[in-house]
C-alpha cells in the first residue's frame, strides 16, 4: 500500500493531492473489504462512502470539528484515517474495533450510535452546547441510507431549520435504504437528483435550511470543492451528495441488498464463505406468511426498512406484491398503521427486529394495546448475543410484557411457534406479540395450542422438589438442566410459561404442595423480565426462587460463551447452584 500505511490521523492526508487521495480511496476499499470479507459486515455502505469520508477529513479538522455519523454504519473510512487502520489490515486485531462508532475507541467518535435517523438530533445539540459556551467549531451531521424517513430525523431537521449558525448536514442520497427507498420523501431527492437539486420543490429548504446538491458523490475533488464552501457557513446548510452504494466493488454494486450488511465472503468471487443454508426462522417465517397472504386477502405483512432481515427477499416480497408493505425506517408509524389497518378489517402482521422495537414503546401502548386492536407483532433476532451494544436482542421483555392488553407469547420450539402464529392470525381479540426464538429447536413434547386460555403455562415434566421454568429458547435449557439433576436423583418439573405477559396462578400455586425451589432461565435481561415476576409471586410464601438470565448492562461484542459464564447460563452451572440452595 503506497499510501495508507502513512496515514494515521486526518491531519497526515491534507497534503496528498487529488491522484493521491484517489489512490488513497481504492487502498482503504482494500482494507474495508480484507475486514469484512473475514468478519462479515455492512459491506455496501461502506464502500459508497470512502471519497466522502476522506473528503470531510480533507477539509474539516476533527476532532475540533465534530462529525456525527447516522446509524454509523458507514464509518469504516473514518476509522481507517483515525488511528485504526490496524483493525481493518492485520487479522489478528479485526476484532478489536467495533462496526460503529464508539467514543472509547477514539476522540474522533463523537457518540456510540447503530440505531437510526438520530445524527442530526444530536448535531443541533452539539451546536447548542457549542454556541452557549461561545465556541466556534464546525459540527457536521451525516445521513443516509434511508434514514431520513425515520421520524428522528425529520424532528432534527425542524428543528434545525430554526437555527442561525454554523450547522453543516450531509445528506448522502445512494438511492437505497437497505432496500429500495420508500416514502414520499424520496420522490423528492429523486426530483432534485433529476433536476440537479434545482427544482422548486425541495424539502430541505421548506424546513428553512440552506441547500447545495453535489451530483458525482464519489469524487473526492468535487466533495472537497463543496465542502470548502460550506465549511464556517453561518447557516444550517444541507448538502446533498449522490453516491454509489458498493462503490469500487462488483458484486455490491451489482446486489446492492444483498451486500448491505453480509457474512463473511471470497473477495474474488463474492460467494460466502460460511454456509447460509441451514433452516431459520427468518425463512421459514416468511415462507408461512407468504402462504398466509394468498389465503386471506385481508392480511399484509409489514416491514420497517429491513425485509431481508426477517426472511423477505426480494424474489418472496415479489410473490405478495402490495401485500408486502415497507414503510420505510418508520418504526413507530409501522406499529400505529397496523394498529389502524386492523382496526380497519384487516389482519396485519408487523415483523421487526428486538433491538429496534425499542423506538415503538409509546405506539405499542397508546396506540395499539390501549384500542386493543388485534396487530400480530413478531419479534426477531431475540436474546442475549455478542452483537455491539446497539444492536443487543435482550431488552424486549421487560419492555412489551409489562403493557397492558397485549398478549406476549415465548415459544419454545419450531412446532410451537407456527401453532403460535395460526392462532394470533384465527383470533380477533387481543393485539399479540410473539418472541421469536434465538434458537431454532424441534419440539420435544406434543404442542398445546388452547392459547384462548390466557396465562396458562403447561407441566410437560411432573416431578418435585424443584421446578424448572424455561422460557422461550431457555426452555431447552431447562430440559439439559432437568436431565443433569435426574442423574443426581433430583426428578424435577419442567414448565413451559408460553406467556410472558401475565403467570400461571394456578399452576404456581400448585407447585407449593411438593416444590422448595422454582428456576426460572429467560433469554434476556432479568430487571423487569418474567422471573421477577414468578419471584414477586412467591414472595410471601416458603417457596425459593433463582432466576437466571443477563444482567441489566450494555454488553459490547462480549462472546456468547463468557457472556453465559458471566451469568451463570451453562446446565452445571446452574445445577450447582440449585444444588446449593436445596442444601
Amino acid at each position: 500500500m503506497q499510501y495508507l500505511l502513512n496515514i494515521n490521523e486526518p491531519k497526515d492526508i491534507k497534503n496528498l493531492s487529488y491522484n493521491e487521495l484517489d489512490v488513497l480511496a481504492q487502498e482503504i476499499r482494500q482494507a474495508i473489504l480484507n475486514r469484512t470479507s473475514v468478519l462479515g459486515g455492512h459491506i455496501g455502505p461502506n464502500l459508497g462512502m470512502v471519497e466522502a469520508i476522506i473528503a470531510l477529513h480533507y477539509v474539516f479538522d476533527s476532532p475540533k470539528d465534530k462529525i456525527v455519523f447516522d446509524v454509523s454504519h458507514q464509518c469504516y473510512a473514518h476509522k481507517i484515517l483515525t488511528g485504526r487502520k490496524e483493525c481493518f489490515l492485520n487479522n489478528e486485531l479485526l476484532r478489536n474495533i467495533s462496526g460503529y462508532t464508539n467514543p472509547n475507541e477514539s476522540e474522533h467518535d463523537i457518540f456510540a450510535v447503530g440505531h437510526t435517523s438520530t445524527s442530526v438530533s444530536l448535531a443541533c445539540g452539539l451546536v447548542k452546547a457549542r454556541d452557549i459556551q461561545n465556541q466556534t467549531h464546525n459540527v457536521i451531521a451525516v445521513i443516509g441510507d434511508g434514514s431520513l424517513s425515520g421520524g428522528e430525523a425529520l424532528e432534527g431537521l425542524d428543528f434545525a431549520g430554526e437555527l442561525n449558525t454554523n450547522l453543516i448536514i450531509v445528506v448522502n442520497d445512494n438511492e437505497r435504504s437497505i432496500a429500495e427507498n420508500h416514502g414520499g420523501l424520496y420522490k423528492n431527492l429523486k426530483l432534485l437528483r433529476e433536476t440537479g437539486g434545482t427544482a422548486e420543490c425541495n424539502i430541505f429548504k421548506s424546513f428553512g435550511l440552506d441547500y447545495v446538491y453535489l451530483e458525482n458523490g464519489n469524487s473526492i475533488a468535487d466533495l472537497t470543492d463543496v465542502f470548502t464552501k460550506v465549511k464556517n457557513c453561518s447557516k444550517p446548510t444541507v448538502v446533498h451528495i449522490h453516491t454509489n452504494k458498493g462503490n469500487g466493488y462488483k458484486f455490491a454494486q451489482e446486489n446492492k441488498e444483498k451486500w448491505h450488511f453480509n457474512a463473511p465472503f471470497d473477495i474474488d468471487s463474492g460467494e460466502n464463505t460460511v454456509d447460509m443454508s441451514a433452516l431459520n426462522y427468518n425463512s421459514l417465517t416468511a415462507d408461512y406468511l407468504i402462504e398466509k397472504v394468498k389465503q386471506n386477502k385481508n392480511i399484509a405483512i409489514i416491514n420497517a426498512g429491513t425485509p431481508g432481515a426477517v426472511g423477505f427477499t426480494p424474489q418472496k416480497r415479489d410473490l405478495i406484491k402490495d401485500r408486502f408493505i415497507d414503510v420505510g425506517i418508520a418504526e413507530e408509524h409501522a406499529v400505529a398503521m397496523s394498529s389502524a389497518m386492523a382496526k380497519g378489517g384487516c389482519k396485519p402482521v408487523y415483523c421487526v427486529l428486538s433491538s429496534f422495537v425499542q423506538r415503538t414503546y409509546d405506539q405499542l401502548s397508546q396506540d395499539l394495546a390501549l384500542n386493543k386492536n388485534p396487530v400480530v407483532i413478531l419479534v426477531a433476532w431475540t436474546g442475549l448475543n455478542s452483537q455491539d451494544a446497539t444492536h443487543l436482542g435482550c431488552f424486549d421483555i421487560p419492555l412489551i410484557s409489562n403493557i397492558p392488553n397485549l398478549v406476549h407469547l415465548a415459544p419454545t420450539s419450531k412446532e410451537e411457534y407456527f401453532a403460535m402464529l395460526d392462532w394470533a392470525i384465527m383470533q380477533d381479540k387481543y393485539p399479540v406479540v410473539i418472541r421469536i426464538p434465538s434458537m431454532l429447536f424441534n419440539a420435544p413434547f406434543a404442542v398445546k395450542t388452547d392459547f384462548d386460555k390466557l396465562n396458562t403455562s403447561v407441566v410437560d415434566i411432573k416431578g418435585s422438589d424443584v421446578a424448572l421454568i424455561g422460557v422461550g429458547a431457555f426452555y431447552n435449557l431447562a430440559l439439559k438442566v432437568y436431565d443433569m439433576l435426574k442423574s443426581k436423583g433430583i426428578n424435577a418439573s419442567v414448565i413451559n410459561p408460553r406467556f410472558i405477559s401475565g403467570i400461571d396462578e394456578n399452576t404456581l400455586n400448585s407447585l407449593k404442595t411438593n416444590h422448595k425451589l422454582a428456576v426460572t432461565m429467560e433469554d434476556g435481561i432479568l430487571d423487569g423480565g418474567f422471573g421477577q415476576k414468578i419471584a414477586a409471586f412467591y414472595a410471601n410464601s416458603d417457596m425459593k426462587v433463582l432466576n437466571y438470565g443477563g444482567k441489566k448492562e450494555f454488553t459490547d461484542r462480549m462472546p456468547i460463551n463468557e457472556l453465559y459464564q458471566k451469568n451463570r447460563l451453562f446446565p452445571e452451572l446452574i445445577v450447582e447452584d440449585i444444588l446449593d440452595t436445596l442444601k
